[in-house]
């Protein structure tokens, strides 16, 4: 052998030195690159894990933030409902026990199953002098409730509405309860008492769907200002309070943060999601365990990080073993699959279903089909199979040809993409065993990895939450808010297309009828049976909404003819003329008055549609109800003037802006002051004295004509006492009551109350009645005149003549007064005719002994026929104009008040 350096052989190397040289330079460079390989490759791991890990904790938190959200929201939404309940039985027993003619007894109406027995939840009634009256408790409690808080807030006038107390245990009371109260008054605003709904806590929560919450999760219900009024823990009864230390105060409506564990009594941390109620003030809460929420993610980071680790000494192993040991290469291979076998067993226990797919192209570079090339038993078991028996298989053999199709619409659009996200409805003809799926397709080299998740439950919920918003619960039509989403896509649709939109406002006439005469539930009835009606009058493709009350709306899409719309209105009117079957009788009528407004020549938004459909069903009903009116535009300012006084007299009442004046009632032949009519004004703050034919016809279309008919009645007896109370000599005041009060039957009562409060003789009482308030059934009419006549007070028929009164009618209703109407005093001025003809009604009511009072006295020359004629007492402008309280005052001291020419001496005896 040469040397490489001189050509001689100074050391030379045999052959298998060379060899060993190689062998331990490359054995070398594999002890060099073992270590390397594996630390590179477990830094990777460990990054990829770490990352993965990450990934998973912010999975956990933004589901358990999500979980907590539509926990309190659908906590809300149910807490909501059952408010509005309670409240609704409160307002219920306010107005039964504010309205004189219904006798209020709670124990009877729980006998009768008005009530539900339960101890959960009962009402009650205490009176101004904090004593109950009623309740629907079978063995209730006299406890004295003056002394409560509650109760000293409603007497002191510090709550106008809904008062909710915190959780408090009386005297006899062994747990907390909840009261939900209401301030009764009486018809002249003074403190009447407390109508009670008390709740126990437990109520609250009971209904709520408790197999959602964990073991340390919680909802609960706070008051705004922080005490806790009731809440549930897990869905052990006997769980541990575990509350906040300190009454927490939340600003905004809605969110949601993660309380530290400080805050809570059992010292866990947890997210609180919270939802403030809309009509309530009240918060609803629900708190998730972040233990709870992350036990999923530990349990997932135990596993991994038990895998890396395994997996990063097996690398270690592996490069100690591989360093000295190269023939151990088989045995680093079964260790690796153990690993990934390991990995496996963590992918199968996942929620979501995997899939790995493989496109199979055409010769075109066209997916025709994908080849199931891998998948976890989650994924095998949402198609209905074992992984073992559907790896490999294409989806051409799981599925037909027709659904086929429409999954390789997603597939390519996922390779086209590189990723591609949507929660997807199950078709009919899917294996998938699930309502809903979140389908998830990320590209993986040539092929497509897809995960599915079942959001059947998630959905469902949704679903649930949309029907409460946008669903009337009475007749399951959609309701307002579900309109107000619709129309303006619906508009936008019309639009683009070319076509019409009509909007039809449905109003039921005569409803409150059946409502006062038959009770809320057959008005319920009515209701349910209209809305079939309407239903089955209008396309598939149209909308029925019930507005509220007994207000409809119908919306028709696609019209192309004015003509189509009109025949639509006329089925409508015709059919909800027709009798209906409620309360098990029949025969029972209402009618329809339609307002019709039509896109886009009445509006081009839904607003203003709405309004315009509005203000012509107005016009249907002012034309006499029952028909139907489509939308002008000379009608709104005539409509929006009528509504805008209606609006403004109802404000008027509730602000209490009316007063009295008073026109006197002399003697013919003396001018002595004998008593006076009461005449309501209204004392505008704006326009001063707006005059009766402004407001009287509006309040009698619109039935406020019984508050304000009550509201005179109170004033006149308090007017009363107010001047006895001054010393003055004071006349009998006569009270108008309208047609529609007398049909009401409660005026009796009303003027007992008002007597009674204010200590009003029955003799310094007359009431005023028209002619056409005894023109109905006799033994009705005769039946409210005996019971007014049994206060003692005087009856008088207003404006006689102009009506249908005759001989026998007055003989039989026995009546003190005839005021003859100022049409017959005019003719006494013209001629001899007129004369005779007030002649002849003096002799008919001297015959009856009936006071005759002549109307409309405006000149001398009146007065001194009337005189001639005997009429016994006059009243006009000749005598006074309508006075205020304080100038008639001074009448009653002046006493009499003809002027001296036209006073005649009193006849003297014999």
């Amino acid at each position: 052998m040469t040397s490489f350096a001189s050509g001689r052989s100074d050391s030379p190397l045999s052959a298998d030195d060379v060899g060993k040289t190689g062998f331990l330079r490359r054995h070398l460079l594999v002890l060099i690159a073992w270590p390397l390989a594996s630390l590179f490759l477990a830094c990777a791991l460990w990054a990829v894990t770490l990352r993965a890990l990450n990934n998973e904790r912010d999975l956990a938190r933004d589901q358990a933030f999500t979980t907590a959200s539509g926990l309190a929201g659908a906590y809300a939404a149910q807490l909501r409902h059952s408010l509005q309940q309670i409240d609704q039985m409160l307002l219920s027993l306010k107005y039964d026990w504010e309205e004189p003619q219904i006798d209020l007894n709670l124990e009877r109406q729980r006998r009768k199953g008005l009530y539900p027995d339960s101890s959960q939840l009962y009402a009650s009634i205490i009176n101004s002098s904090g004593e109950l009256v009623t309740t629907t408790v079978s063995k209730a409690s006299q406890e004295w409730q003056g002394d409560q808080d509650y109760f000293k807030r409603h007497r002191a006038g510090m709550e106008k509405g809904l008062l909710i107390s915190a959780p408090e245990t009386g005297a006899t009371q062994t747990r907390p309860l909840i009261r939900f109260s209401r301030r009764l008054q009486q018809a002249n605003g003074a403190f009447d008492g407390v109508a009670i709904v008390t709740v126990d806590p437990a109520y609250l929560v009971t209904f709520y769907d408790e197999s959602r919450l964990g073991r340390d999760d919680f909802v609960s219900v706070r008051r705004n200002d922080g005490p806790l009024l009731a809440a549930k823990v897990g869905q052990d009864e006997d769980a541990v309070r575990i509350f906040y230390r300190n009454d927490p105060i939340f600003p905004s409506p809605s969110g949601i943060l993660v309380e530290p564990q400080e805050k809570f009594q059992d010292g866990q941390p947890r997210i609180v999601a919270w939802k403030k109620l809309d009509d309530f003030p009240l918060v609803a809460l629900a708190a998730v365990s972040e233990h709870q929420a992350y036990a999923g993610y530990r349990s997932v980071e135990r596993r991994y990080i038990g895998a890396v680790t395994v997996a990063s000494l097996f690398l270690l192993l592996c490069a100690a073993i591989g360093m000295f040991f190269s023939t151990r290469l088989a045995w680093r291979r079964q260790q690796a699959e153990e690993i990934k076998q390991t990995y496996r067993l963590a992918v199968d226990a996942a929620r979501e279903g995997f899939y790995m797919l493989r496109p199979i192209l055409d010769s075109k570079g066209l997916a025709i089909d994908f080849q199931i090339e891998d998948c976890n038993e989650r994924g095998a078991a949402m198609l209905g199979y074992r992984r073992a028996d559907i790896i490999g298989t294409p989806l051409s053999s799981i599925y037909d040809e027709d659904f086929l199709s429409i999954a390789l619409i997603e597939l390519r659009r996922g390779l086209e993409l590189g990723f591609y996200e949507a929660d997807l409805r199950v078709d009919a003809r899917s294996r998938i065993h699930a309502g809903w799926v979140n389908q998830r397709l990320v590209r993986s080299g040539p092929g497509l990895a897809l995960t599915m998740r079942d959001i059947s439950d998630a959905k469902a919920h949704e679903e649930e939450l949309s029907t409460l918003a946008n669903i009337d619960a009475l007749t399951s039509l959609p309701n307002r808010h579900w309109l107000t989403r619709f129309l303006p896509r619906a508009l936008e649709l019309s639009a683009d297309a070319g076509q019409g939109l009509a909007i039809l406002f449905v109003d039921l006439d005569n409803f409150k009828n059946i409502n006062d005469t038959l009770g809320h539930a057959a008005g319920d009835e009515l209701l349910q049976a209209a809305s079939i009606r309407l239903k089955s009058l209008v396309r598939a493709s149209d909308h029925v909404v019930r507005l509220g009350g007994d207000e409809f709306t119908i919306v028709l899409e696609q019209v192309h003819k004015l003509e189509d719309v009109t025949r639509v209105a006329r089925q409508i009117v015709k059919s909800l003329g027709e009798p209906f079957t409620i309360a098990q009788s029949s025969g029972h009528h209402v009618q329809a008055s339609i307002g019709i407004s039509v896109f886009p020549q009445d509006g081009s938004d839904g607003e203003t549609l709405l309004k315009h459909a509005d203000i012509a069903m107005y016009a249907a009903k002012a034309a006499g109800k029952g028909r139907y009116h489509f939308y002008q535009s000379h009608l709104s300012d005539s409509l929006v003037l009528r509504i805008n006084r209606e609006q403004a007299l109802r404000l008027a009442i509730e602000r209490d802006e009316f007063v009295l004046h008073y026109q006197p009632r002399v003697d013919t032949a003396t001018g002595r002051l004998s008593s006076m009519e009461a005449l309501v004004r209204w004392m505008h703050p704006e326009r001063g004295l707006v005059p009766p034919l402004e407001f009287i016809p509006i309040a009698e279309d619109t039935g406020l004509i019984l508050t304000l008919g009550r509201l005179v009645i109170e004033k006149s007896c308090a007017q009363l006492a107010q001047w006895k109370a001054q010393g003055l000599p004071v006349v009998p005041v006569s009270i108008n009551v309208s047609a529609l009060q007398f049909n009401e039957g409660n005026v009796r009562e009303i003027l007992a109350a008002c007597m009674d409060e204010h200590g009003i003789d029955p003799s310094l009482i007359g009431v005023e009645l028209t002619e056409s308030c005894m023109a109905g059934d006799d033994e009705k009419v005769s039946g409210e005149l005996d019971g007014l006549r049994s206060l003692g007070v005087k009856l008088l028929v207003d404006d006689f003549g102009t009506g249908y009164s005759s001989l026998s009618q007055l003989q039989r209703l026995n009546v003190d007064v005839l005021k003859v109407d100022r049409a017959f005093t005019v003719t006494l001025d013209h001629g001899e005719e007129g004369k005779a003809l007030f002649k002849a009604i003096v002799s008919m009511a001297d015959a009856l002994d009936i006071c005759i009072v002549a109307e409309g006295v405006e000149t001398a020359e009146q007065l001194s026929v009337l005189q001639a004629l005997d009429c016994d007492e006059v009243q006009g402008h000749f005598v006074s104009k309508p006075v205020p309280e304080g100038e008639m005052a001074a009448l009653m001291l002046k006493r009499f008040l003809f002027p001296p020419a036209a006073r005649q001496p009193a006849a003297m005896p014999i």
